[in-house]
């Protein structure tokens, strides 16, 4: 699996609403500035000064808030004297130096853009501030916005907020059948052969949706047969389980103590490990 198809199965991720997405500081939407790669992120300071233009996108009207940037010259230099210069010539100026702002933003937002005129109004309550290389600019949120921008595909797998989300995780050591009356009659005092134990390589459920072993990482699918896992709480991040889809790895044996029969994410019972006539073996306690 590859990290984006892992979050795709985790409810945090594949449920958030695009709002929630675009909110989240590990959003990065790759994109075109001109003829350059580049990607799109939250500004991390919001500007203090802004040419704000009145647009439309697809006739759905929006304020554009264009920071200052060297990238800009001609607006840079007329910054300190804008309130004084007519708004034909800020425009022209706009159109000149603010092409490729302009497209990447209908291209973002897969709506055509018109600039109205120069808006009176400045960034809002409700005004997206994002960055891309050196420029820094205001867009006025809306369901199309939101739906254009805040989509999972967006969410970098990389950034810390992602990688160190912690997972639940059980080592899974031995896995088997037994008859309905098999296991209704196993007591305290019976021990269970495990002969797998130590000798293949343990696998990790990761919150009861994943299993990560030699092959990588694939959906898990509990098929009813019994499991014998380590009793011991643990947790994995997402980045560990991103590093082990992308370089798949045996997990190691841990020689555990405790151990636990689990079916059907019910416990059946719990014991030690330990070793009947040289054999690995599960003790049942209780």
């Amino acid at each position: 699996m590859k990290p984006h198809e892992i979050l795709s199965k985790l409810p945090q991720w594949a449920e958030a609403a695009p709002a929630a997405l675009l909110d989240s500081p590990a959003w990065a939407m790759p994109c075109r500035l001109g003829d350059d790669s580049a990607v799109l992120r939250a500004a991390e300071v919001k500007p203090c000064d802004t040419l704000d233009l009145s647009i439309s996108l697809d006739g759905e009207r929006h304020t554009l808030s264009v920071a200052d940037s060297p990238r800009f010259a001609d607006l840079h230099a007329l910054r300190s004297s804008r309130p004084d210069v007519p708004e034909p010539v800020l425009l022209a100026l706009v159109e000149k130096e603010c092409g490729d702002l302009l497209q990447l933003v209908e291209n973002a937002v897969r709506r055509q853009l018109k600039i109205e005129g120069v808006s009176a109004d400045g960034p809002g309550d409700r005004t997206l501030f994002a960055q891309v290389e050196d420029v820094v600019f205001g867009l006025t949120r809306s369901r199309v916005v939101e739906s254009a921008l805040g989509q999972l595909r967006f969410i970098d797998c990389d950034h810390p907020a992602v990688r160190e989300t912690a997972l639940p995780c059980e080592t899974e050591i031995a896995m088997f059948s037994l008859s309905s009356a098999d296991v209704a009659s196993i007591a305290a005092g019976d021990a269970l052969l495990i002969p797998e134990a130590g000798t293949v390589p343990p696998r990790l459920v990761v919150d009861g949706r994943f299993v990560a072993d030699g092959n990588g990482v694939a959906i898990f699918t509990d098929d009813g047969r019994l499991r014998i896992v380590e009793d011991e709480p643990r947790s994995v991040t997402l980045g560990e389980l991103f590093d082990r889809a992308r370089n798949p790895a045996d997990v190691a044996w841990s020689n555990p103590v405790r151990l636990k029969l689990v079916s059907g994410g019910k416990t059946v019972a719990c014991g030690r490990f330990g070793k009947l006539a040289s054999q690995p073996a599960f003790f049942v306690e209780g």
